[in-house]
């Protein structure tokens, strides 16, 4: 058989060779064959499986068309800004803190620079020879191990610089930088610290630092290392005081070695403070007070400026700041005397006598009494019980009087005299309790009078109504005599007194005592009193000093007017010592008031110090 193509012709060589017709019948008879799937050469895919397939394909492309779309589009700026942090990370820059002047711009508070040792703990971490580096800051700071890698793992999430040494001396700073300059993680880094000028002197007014707490950090955006204003104006003024941050932000490798500083935003320095405490007033007064317990305060008392506040026993605030060691923490704490306690504004005294200044006003104000009108002292009161005729109470003066009208009264302390007034005798009613607390309210007393100080207390005026609470008793007339001469469960702070007596020397305006020297006067309370009463006030204060508990003052270069007091606190111990004194008479312009804890009479023991704190501060 041959096949013709073209000009040539093909020979087959088989005649069973397979023409094209056949293979398509051959594929019929496969088809109806009953070994049909057995003798297929291949088997064809199934039209719902192909089915299946395409749309399995189908499915997959959009999840991962959606996929991408939600992390392009929707979570791009996150992923982004996850890129970014990788690459970019800002370190903060810790800012000056506020410094603090006295009323003549001389520093009591400064900042002084310091170098610290800083680690950046997320890239320590990191680190292959991680315990080797630990084991090298260790010797090179002598630090225990434990201490330096305790203080890293609470902070390992950290990729800001915090401090495992500081106060590092300027020589040694250079060594341990070239020691360590192989560790991108390990830094030598500027700050500063807090020092105090004269720091027992001024430590009960400016307070100290300490570092901040867990909570602090979470709540107040501190970092870990930072210092807090713990107590003092240092606490009070803490907002102002301490500035705000800076921040660098840094381009870093995966390393954290720092390629290049991308911006930088410079910190801004806390606002400063100009006191109006007198520093040299202040040292006076400390000096004079040295080796007691007690208080002393002097104030303008034309706009309630605080010129000097002293509280004794104190303490050094400088130590607090360079670190205790846990001998000394445990000296200052434990110790009886208690020198962090302010005694001139959160210690609370019976008034004792000081409180008569301010009786005699609520009394002339009440007309119980005209200034002329004269009662008798013989040296004590008797007093006949309310229940019982037959039983009779004495009230004792210091010594009899005689003759007393308001003046005297004031002038010689005379007890009888505010007995009577006080709670009544005789014909003369009395102001009554009711009116006493009424009139020392007034005054300021019995609630806080507002100092720019933290732990102010409010002191305590009784009445019938917290006796009944308390005791379980009646109020008497006796409760009232001892209340009238500041004695009792009564109780003050030499703060108080202060801007009482300050309210008296004035005319009649009670201040808020402030510490800041630019803030404008801010007054509680005024005409209260009128003038005409309190100036016969004033007389009788000055007749204190002219003959009276006072006389020790008489031969100063300028006119004072001043009130003693002793008061009573317990049978086995000797009685606080007051005295608050105010000058020139005629144009005050400083009241003083002096407080010894148990240092007997104030005319002894307060008074003395008084005058040679007048005489000073009036010689300049």
């Amino acid at each position: 058989m041959s096949i013709e193509l073209g000009k040539f012709k093909v020979r087959r060589r088989f005649r069973e060779d397979i023409e094209p017709e056949e293979i398509f019948m051959d594929s019929k008879r496969l088809k109806e064959s009953s070994e049909a799937e057995r003798e297929k050469l291949e088997k064809p895919i199934q039209e719902r499986v192909l089915k299946f397939f395409f749309v399995f394909v189908i499915i997959l492309l959009l999840l991962l068309i959606s996929k991408t779309f939600h992390l392009q589009i929707i979570k791009g700026s996150y992923w982004q800004k996850l890129a970014d942090e990788n690459r970019i990370r800002a370190y903060p820059i810790k800012s000056l803190r506020g410094i603090i002047y006295d009323r003549n711009k001389t520093p009591l508070a400064v900042n002084v620079a310091k170098l610290e040792l800083m680690v950046i703990p997320a890239d320590l971490a990191k680190s292959e020879s991680y315990e080797q580096i630990i084991e090298r800051l260790s010797q090179a700071i002598n630090k225990p191990k434990t201490e330096i890698e305790t203080k890293i793992q609470e902070n390992i999430n950290l990729s800001y610089p915090i401090v495992i040494a500081e106060n590092i001396e300027r020589e040694k700073a250079v060594l341990l930088e070239s020691h360590f300059s192989d560790i991108s993680a390990i830094r030598i880094v500027k700050d500063s610290y807090r020092e105090y000028e004269n720091g027992p002197v001024f430590s009960h007014i400016l307070g100290y630092l300490g570092k901040v707490d867990k909570d602090e950090i979470s709540q107040k955006n501190y970092l870990i290392d930072d210092y807090i204003g713990r107590t003092g104006l240092e606490k009070f003024y803490e907002n102002i005081l301490r500035g705000t941050f800076g921040q660098e932000l840094v381009e870093i490798d995966n390393l954290g070695q720092t390629q290049k500083v991308l911006a930088t935003k410079e910190p801004v320095a806390g606002e400063d403070l100009i006191l109006s405490i007198d520093a040299e007033l202040q040292k006076k007064l400390y000096q004079a007070m040295a080796g007691r317990r007690g208080a002393g305060i002097a104030v303008n008392p034309q706009n309630g400026k605080i010129l000097a506040l002293v509280s004794l026993p104190t303490y050094n605030n400088n130590e607090f700041i360079k670190g205790l060691s846990q001998e000394s923490f445990k000296k200052i704490f434990e110790n009886p005397n208690q020198p962090l306690f302010n005694r001139a504004i959160a210690g609370t005294y019976p008034p004792g006598s000081t409180i008569k200044p301010l009786l005699a006003s609520a009394i002339l104000k009440e007309g119980i009494v005209t200034p002329t009108k004269q009662i008798y002292c013989s040296g004590s009161l008797t007093l006949p019980d309310k229940y019982n005729p037959n039983i009779f109470y004495t009230y004792n003066d210091w010594k009899a009087h005689g003759p007393v009208n308001i003046l005297k009264a004031i002038a010689e302390s005379c007890n009888v005299f505010f007995y009577t007034m006080g709670g009544g005798y005789g014909d003369i009613q009395g102001l009554g309790v009711e009116k006493i607390e009424k009139y020392l309210k007034f005054f300021g007393w019995g609630e806080e009078v507002g100092i720019d100080l933290p732990g102010e207390k409010s002191g305590f005026i009784p009445n019938p109504a917290w006796k009944e609470s308390a005791k379980s008793q009646e109020w008497f007339t006796g409760d009232t005599y001892n209340l009238s001469i500041g004695q009792g469960e009564i109780n003050i702070t030499p703060l108080q007194l202060t801007m009482a007596i300050a309210s008296i020397a004035n005319g009649g305006k009670l201040f808020h005592p402030q510490l800041l020297e630019n803030e404008d006067p801010q007054i509680i309370n005024q005409d209260f009193i009128e003038e005409e009463f309190l100036k016969i006030v004033r007389e009788g204060m000055r007749e204190a000093v002219i003959y009276g508990s006072a006389q020790a003052l008489a031969d100063l270069p300028i006119k004072a007017a001043g009130k003693t007091g002793t008061a009573q606190v317990s049978k086995t111990k000797a009685p606080h010592a007051w005295f608050t004194t105010f000058a020139p008479f005629d144009n005050p312009e400083i009241v003083l008031t002096i407080l010894i804890e148990n240092g007997g009479e104030g005319t002894i023991a307060a008074v003395p110090i008084a005058k040679d704190i007048l005489a000073w501060y009036f010689s300049r």
